[in-house]
């Protein structure tokens, strides 16, 4: 019997049982699309990563959550690279991912974290669906939507971040995008967000790498320092370093290897 080397890491944080959790699948070949979704969703985590070796330092790589692929996540491509450097599995100092959102890039920091370097995403000031803001149940002072469909609503306070309620199944019913909740920061970080996307399995992110290719170009110019602090306020918490760079976001983060097992179908 063949089995798959998988691992469940908690990504963007220091300590186990933290961060957001991701499973990570070593593949010989690439694997069929509904047998990686099954594997997304028998492991129920928000995304699944799948990777495939092309070269040393190059690898294929698709994210699944527990219903649908996804584009671009960043946590799990944390924890690959994790994974890869951790299990010996690959000693090269940079690691280049070809995924749907095109070429990424993970290495290694002298301060023990991980950098990525993601696309950056911009969002527009814009009326959001009555619907979507009802189901939030929040009163933001600005909202903004992406070209690739995200929905952002900046709010008054982090506090109002912290305590926002939504009704997370009429989310998912009015809008088959993720949603960003953000505010400046109100203590030793810069900026607090949540992230929502009922309408893709995940009810809600714990912390979220792609939404902070976003969150950099929204807050870069008022923050006003070379390295943004970001708090991901989920129940589980996170935190990440992030730097806006042209149209690239380079995101630092640890991870924390919390199994280690095999997959035998």
């Amino acid at each position: 019997m063949t089995s798959t080397p998988l691992f469940q890491v908690d990504a963007f944080t220091d300590r186990a049982f933290a961060g957001n959790p991701a499973g990570v699948a070593l593949l010989d070949a690439p694997a069929d699309e509904s047998w990686m979704l099954d594997v997304a969703a028998e492991m129920n985590l928000a995304e699944t990563a799948f990777l495939v070796r092309a070269a040393a330092g190059r690898y294929g790589l698709r994210w699944f959550s527990p219903t649908v692929e996804i584009d671009l996540c960043g946590h799990a491509t944390l924890a690959s690279a994790h994974v890869l450097w951790t299990e010996g599995r690959d000693d090269s100092d940079v690691l280049a991912f070809d995924t749907k959102s095109g070429e990424l890039r993970a290495r290694r920091v002298e301060d023990g974290r991980i950098e990525l370097d993601f696309p950056a995403n911009t969002a527009v000031d814009a009326e959001l669906d009555p619907r979507v803001l009802g189901s939030l149940a929040v009163t933001p002072v600005r909202t903004a939507t992406t070209t690739n469909g995200w929905v952002l609503a900046e709010l008054p306070t982090a506090d109002d971040v912290r305590k926002a309620s939504p009704d997370l199944v009429a989310l998912g019913a009015c809008t088959e995008h993720a949603v960003v909740i953000t505010a400046a920061g109100d203590g030793d970080a810069d900026i607090v967000s949540r992230v929502f996307a009922p309408a893709s399995g995940i009810p809600e992110d714990p912390v979220t790498g792609s939404a902070h290719c976003l969150l950099a170009t929204w807050w870069w110019d008022r923050v006003g320092k070379d390295q943004i602090d970001a708090e991901q306020a989920s129940g589980r918490g996170g935190r990440l370093l992030v730097t806006l760079d042209g149209d690239r976001v380079r995101l630092r983060g640890r991870a924390v290897t919390t199994i280690r097992g095999e997959l035998l179908v």
